[in-house]
């Protein structure tokens, strides 16, 4: 026996083992001094030996139509925990062939059944798994009547700015990023829209109705709402996750369970059903020549392309953010349908993560380096020794109050620490002498010590702006690592957060040209409005000259 298995409510005696861990979910009040040691690292090298898993099993659940509105079967590492949970079953695993004795504690019923199948487990008294998924199910009907009565809504309250879009012309489909303003300038896109003037926006549905009609006050913006039908909005309320293919002869059978009945438990499939029914009017209504978007290989954007593909209208994914190791979602593994739900062309940022797209698998014909609108070359250095320490809370809530606690420490220690809300996901905290709250973002920053980051773009930003980054890891969820695979950063945890202060921290030096790339118009108009092919020929057989 080397691993034993129970829930929080029983728990041996602290002599039946050597060390123990708590999977995701899980508070315990244990001695952390025999804690299994170095567990966040363990956990995401676990995560990062099981993506090829994650993105096998994607595809085969993708091939059902009802998958098409979830976040597991695209591998979305934001909007699915499912390689997490890949992660704990082989972490497990290899505790069981091990010498020493590990108490494993674990209260999620499903990944509880999934881990007691393994060879070499004891377990204890399994948790309730009816009571879950039963209050999983209630909150599952409630949260689709909300979203099936917010779309009817929205689409009855926007109906009327439908002349904004002209067929044949070219549209950007963005989020409603509290950054974006009525004038056109875009959080995704910049100033696009002041240098192409017959370039329109559309907005995603996330976007609520009070804020897209404030954004098209200027107006060329519009809502995907108006496009909708509201008594198709109200059928939402039927919109689940299917999955018709028996599970018995899975081994992961009770994580995709898992990953089923939780996404079912809240609006995203509903959400993204609304979304693909708006696009699909919009396109089949307007007939727009192209449609740009922020890519990221999500469920709602392969649905886009999908559809555009059969009304012959181009799409243009722009790689707009960063991608890194574990955003496995923007690979094309895990399309059933391989690369017909890829844009016609991806335009990427910078050479860094065209290289990363490209090794997942985009052909190199269907990439293209437009520029980064989101970064701007720093010229001057911002780090101070004797300054503050910046940290960018992330979108991730939980992730987001491991920061706050970190801050707390590094606070505690007499070291000043700037803490910076997402715009999207605001936290409250209790600000204190050492720690307070700061609204100006990681680039209108000076004199800084340090950035403590943990999912997110604030990472690269230190970099790029030559300040000393940490990126703070964590041992029950894995902190999405955005940077490309040429650039590393020291990584701490809650336990060893202080070497902040005690140690000195070289900077790490990147090239912002390899990185990324200025924006550059030219191949955006070309991109936009004229021969979407001919600047990326011309690029390759510029980088072939270079070469």
């Amino acid at each position: 026996m080397s691993v034993i298995l129970h829930t929080s409510s029983e728990l041996p005696d602290s002599s039946s083992y050597q060390s123990w861990l708590a999977v995701t979910g899980t508070n315990v009040l244990l001695d952390n001094s025999n804690k299994l040691p170095n567990l966040a690292e363990k956990l995401e090298q676990a995560f990062m030996e099981n993506r090829e898993t994650w993105w096998g099993i994607g595809k085969e659940l993708g091939r059902e139509p009802t998958a098409a509105f979830a976040h597991m079967p695209t591998g979305g590492a934001f909007g699915s925990d499912f390689g997490v949970m890949l992660a704990w079953s082989q972490l497990v695993q290899n505790l069981a062939s091990a010498a020493d004795t590990c108490l494993v504690v674990c209260d999620d019923p499903w990944l509880f059944r999934h881990l007691q199948g393994i060879p070499g487990i004891m377990a204890g008294k399994r948790p309730n798994l009816m009571q879950a998924e039963f209050k999983l199910a209630i909150r599952g009907w409630l949260a689709r009547t909300k979203t099936a009565l917010k779309s009817a809504h929205a689409a009855l309250s926007v109906k009327s700015k439908r002349n904004i879009q002209q067929p044949g012309g070219t549209a950007i489909l963005v989020y409603g990023h509290p950054r974006s303003t009525p004038d056109g300038f875009d959080a995704y896109f910049g100033n696009l829209m002041t240098e192409e003037p017959k370039l329109t926006r559309v907005l995603h549905v996330d976007c609520g109705v009070a804020r897209a009609r404030e954004l098209a006050g200027g107006g060329r913006t519009s809502s995907l709402h108006q496009w909708g039908c509201p008594l198709f909005a109200l059928s939402l309320i039927w919109t689940r996750w299917h999955n018709r293919h028996p599970l018995t002869d899975n081994k992961y059978a009770w994580l995709i369970r898992r990953s089923i009945k939780i996404e079912n438990s809240g609006g995203g499939p509903a959400m993204t059903l609304w979304q693909s029914h708006c696009q699909d009017r919009w396109l089949e209504r307007v007939k727009p020549a192209r449609v740009c978007w922020p890519w990221e290989n999500h469920a709602w954007e392969r649905n886009l392309c999908r559809s555009a593909k059969k009304l012959e209208v181009k799409t243009l994914g722009y790689q707009h953010t960063v991608v890194g190791p574990h955003q496995i979602n923007y690979s094309t593994a895990t399309n059933p349908d391989g690369l017909e739900s890829i844009p016609d062309m991806v335009i990427c940022d910078g050479p860094a993560y065209r290289d990363e797209v490209a090794a997942w698998g985009v052909p190199a014909e269907r990439l293209t380096i437009g520029g980064a609108f989101r970064f701007k070359k720093f010229t001057q250095r911002c780090f101070d020794p004797s300054g503050p320490i910046f940290v960018p809370l992330s979108a991730i809530p939980a992730a987001a109050q491991s920061q706050i606690q970190a801050a707390k420490k590094l606070s505690d220690l007499g070291k000043k620490v700037l803490v910076k809300e997402h715009p999207m996901y605001p936290v409250s905290f209790r600000e204190t002498e050492n720690m307070t709250r700061t609204h100006e973002t990681l680039t209108e920053q000076s004199g800084l010590s340090a950035v403590l980051f943990c999912t997110g773009t604030s990472g690269l930003e230190a970099i790029l702006m030559k300040v000393p980054a940490y990126r703070l890891i964590l041992d029950d969820r894995i902190a999405i690592n955005i940077l490309p695979a040429s650039v590393n950063v020291p990584s701490i945890t809650l336990e060893d957060v202080e070497q902040m202060v005690r140690a000195d921290t070289a900077i790490v030096s990147a090239d912002w040209n390899q990185i990324l790339a200025e924006p550059d118009m030219n191949i955006w108009h070309s991109l936009l409005f004229g021969d979407m092919h001919a600047d990326n020929n011309t690029q390759q057989i510029q980088t072939q000259k270079a070469l």
